[in-house]
């Protein structure tokens, strides 16, 4: 087979999957250069950014690959002129725009692909066709994305898992809840057989500042930059354990209730400057009807209204979506459970492109 100088994949990558990720793979084999080119629609739910940089990612040790991104809400018809010549004023625009050169190879597994490379003067690489190597389509894909899994590669995973955080003060029931819930949902086998619970990294930081701190002789002071180590280190475990895991990742706390804790502990403004998170919902657990359990490392039963308080604040002002869970163990538990399948339902089933027609 001749190699080509540049090749162009393009499509949606609603969201990127194995079958896309072949594609690439073959147009890398086949070309110098490759130009993935990600077109996404108004009233999609997943953002172009998003799959851009999931693509970027999955083809990272690949330095002949170029992932960029354009909106586009061009309807897919096979029979209307307008049409293609719509698509290819997007498709050569996007890619003068990013500097990519003359394509001269054009990479599918479509049926439209001999038509597009004939109408931008370029060889068709027509890869799998009958898709016997990976049998998923994009259509059924958005239909059961917890059924396509498997399909996805890890970064693809971790930003489209849903990620359940549950947060409190000092023995208010946050590893006992967390614990309980991805208990029950692995309970269920299958693919949620693999959800993932992500523990508290900031008691084992404590534990063994601690550990040094009565070793030295000397009183445990806290720090800034503790907290940042502890924020960051928090972060990187959970996106470790979103990417391996199911479409569920429950946690017992986060980056965000970190700064709660830096509050506590140094006096430092509350977070105030967060975005929104999309997929993550917190759950806080109620300080009422819990009784305090001292392990040896808690001081803050004198404050557990307060830090209750602090997080809601927290929460209302970083304008994140909160549950209070309240009431006996299982009733916390047997909410988040309701909360969490109610965001599975909602993100796991992705809307059709609002202007995709069929001829």
């Amino acid at each position: 087979m001749s190699r080509h100088a540049h090749g162009l994949v393009y499509g949606k990558f609603y969201p990127p999957h194995a079958g896309h990720h072949l594609v690439i793979d073959a147009a890398a084999g086949a070309c110098d250069e490759v130009t993935v080119l990600v077109t996404a629609g108004q009233g999609e739910s997943m953002a172009l950014a998003e799959r851009v940089a999931w693509l970027r990612a999955a083809h990272a040790d690949q330095p002949g690959v170029t992932v960029v991104g354009a909106p586009s809400d061009i309807p897919l018809d096979l029979l209307s002129e307008p049409v293609w010549r719509a698509h290819l004023a997007a498709i050569r625009s996007a890619l003068d725009h990013a500097g990519r050169p003359r394509v001269t190879a054009v990479c599918t597994s479509e049926a439209y692909g001999d038509e597009l490379a004939r109408r931008l003067g370029a060889a068709h690489v027509s890869v799998d066709p009958p898709r016997r190597a990976i049998p998923l389509s994009g259509t059924a894909c958005r239909a059961d994305l917890a059924g396509a899994w498997n399909h996805l590669r890890p970064a693809t995973r971790a930003g489209l898992a849903v990620r359940l955080v549950v947060l409190g003060a000092e023995s208010t029931g946050t590893t006992t809840v967390s614990r309980a819930v991805a208990d029950r949902f692995r309970a269920r086998g299958g693919i949620w057989g693999r959800t993932r619970w992500v523990a508290e990294y900031g008691r084992e930081f404590t534990i063994a500042k601690w550990a040094r701190a009565r070793e030295a002789g000397a009183e445990v002071v806290w720090t800034a930059d503790d907290f940042r180590h502890i924020a960051q280190r928090q972060a990187q475990m959970e996106d470790a354990a979103a990417a391996e895991g199911s479409p569920l990742l429950v946690c017992d706390t986060d980056a965000f209730a970190t700064e709660v804790w830096e509050h506590r502990y140094t006096g430092a403004r509350l977070p105030t400057g967060w975005e929104p998170a999309r997929r993550r919902i917190y759950l806080l657990t109620d300080h009422v009807g819990v009784p305090f359990t001292q392990d040896g490392y808690r001081d803050g039963e004198h404050i557990r209204a307060a830090m209750t308080g602090w997080f809601l604040d927290a929460l209302l002002a970083a304008g994140h979506s909160w549950v209070l869970l309240t009431g006996t163990l299982n009733e916390r538990v047997d909410l988040a459970i309701r909360v969490a399948d109610q965001l599975l339902t909602r993100h796991l089933t992705l809307a059709e492109p609002a202007t995709f027609a069929r001829p």
